[in-house]
């Protein structure tokens, strides 16, 4: 279960994240609202995976995959250019938590 919270919450973590480009520095009352409830939600989800996953691998995995995937949703949304450097950049952080899932022994699988 805690890696379904693990996932809800990066997907909040993502939400919050978009909706915070959207609220132009928070002068917009609907996206920043958004932005407090999601990152709340997020937070709170990702308290409950620390019960189980350590606070390093969790955080990892949780950050990580929020930055690639607002990576992809800011050049989708946004139209925001990721350059080759960039790309490889996000696919090492992929890569890293390829390698955290698959073989260390921290993470309760």
């Amino acid at each position: 279960m805690h890696w379904i919270y693990l996932a809800v919450a990066i997907l909040f973590e993502t939400i919050g994240t978009t909706a915070l480009k959207a609220s132009d520095g928070m002068t917009r009352a609907l996206p920043a609202a958004v932005v407090v409830l999601a990152y709340a939600l997020s937070f709170w989800l990702l308290a409950l995976v620390l019960r189980v996953i350590p606070v390093g691998v969790a955080y990892a995995i949780w950050s990580g995959l929020g930055i690639c995937l607002i990576a992809g949703i800011g050049y989708i949304v946004f139209g925001q250019r990721l350059d080759l450097p960039a790309l490889i950049g996000l696919g090492m952080i992929i890569a890293g938590i390829v390698v955290i899932n698959i073989f260390s022994t921290s993470v309760g699988h």
